[in-house]
């Protein structure tokens, strides 16, 4: 097996969350507080079989679907505790130690980067993959900096602060704007990063939904975009890496490479790269000029 990077080695989970806390931490909330309540709900079931039983007979009218009845129900809260236990386990997992080991994977999956002098993390969310890319250019001795766009209002100053406390403020710039109208010009940066995000875009129609899709799609044609031709693309998502398999392809993107599957957030999620071609050819003696979606 690889030795584990320093930035990782260096930190426990404590430390990593005490800098970076967990996104959605309602969500988390959510399970535990459920998975209690089914914890208890099944308890009582053991603890007051016997009357339960008592008291369906009078419904059910027989002692032996009575208990059934009982038991099945006892044996669904239980197993759903146990569910719940692991979802909220597995959530807080993927929140940041997952994280930060695949922010780690997808540093690696640019060979160069002492090269690279602009780089954006598109949804920098709190930073990890951000930092983790600022560290990269702070050990290579780049001159480079890395642009994280938040899409939110006043997640550029928390996203700041993490930077900073990870010793690296001096290679990160933060600025909020709409990911489906990136506000950089066309073959600008080196690099463009993007960790479990670009599935929440356009899920105000629903994710299953073709406008959903068309949305994520856009998504796509704008990292395309402000690509430097000969530059990398690095994307962890859940759900839909297929769908954005499809559209690199469609634009001829090159070298376009998935990884294993992950489980992170009780889903299945990959890594997919790619690099954008020198020369934009979109078909035989034919040059696309507009990388746009």
């Amino acid at each position: 097996m690889g030795k584990r990077s320093s930035s990782s080695a260096s930190k426990d989970w404590a430390q990593i969350y005490a800098v970076y806390g967990v996104d959605q931490w309602q969500t988390l909330l959510f399970l535990l507080f459920h998975a209690v309540l089914f914890s208890l709900l099944s308890l009582l079931f053991l603890l007051y079989f016997d009357p339960i039983c008592g008291y369906l007979e009078a419904s059910l009218s027989s002692p032996g679907g009575a208990r059934y009845a009982a038991g099945f129900a006892g044996a669904v809260t239980a197993i759903s505790a146990v569910c719940l236990f692991f979802a909220a386990g597995n959530f807080l997992y993927s929140a940041v130690p997952l994280h930060q080991e695949m922010a780690q994977r997808m540093v690696n999956a640019v060979s160069d980067w002492s090269a690279v002098r602009n780089a954006l993390d598109l949804g920098c969310g709190r930073g990890l993959l951000l930092n983790a890319v600022a560290t990269q250019l702070k050990k290579t001795g780049s001159s480079g900096r890395v642009v994280g766009l938040a899409p939110g209002k006043g997640a550029a100053l928390a996203t700041l602060r993490t930077a900073k406390m990870e010793g690296v403020q001096e290679y990160v710039t933060c600025r909020e704007g709409d990911v489906r109208s990136l506000p950089f010009p066309d073959n600008y940066f080196d690099v463009v990063t993007s960790a479990v995000f670009v599935h929440t875009v356009g899920k105000e129609h629903g994710h299953r939904t073709v406008e959903a899709a068309a949305e994520r799609m856009r998504v796509v044609g704008e990292l395309v975009r402000v690509l430097k031709p000969g530059g990398v693309g690095v994307v962890w998502d859940l759900l839909h890496v297929p769908e954005y398999v499809r559209k690199l392809q469609e634009l001829r993107m090159e070298d376009i490479r998935v990884s294993e599957r992950v489980t992170a957030f009780m889903v299945g999620s990959h890594v997919v790269s790619f690099r954008k071609p020198s020369q934009a050819v979109a078909g035989p003696g034919e040059v696309r000029l507009d990388w746009r979606c």
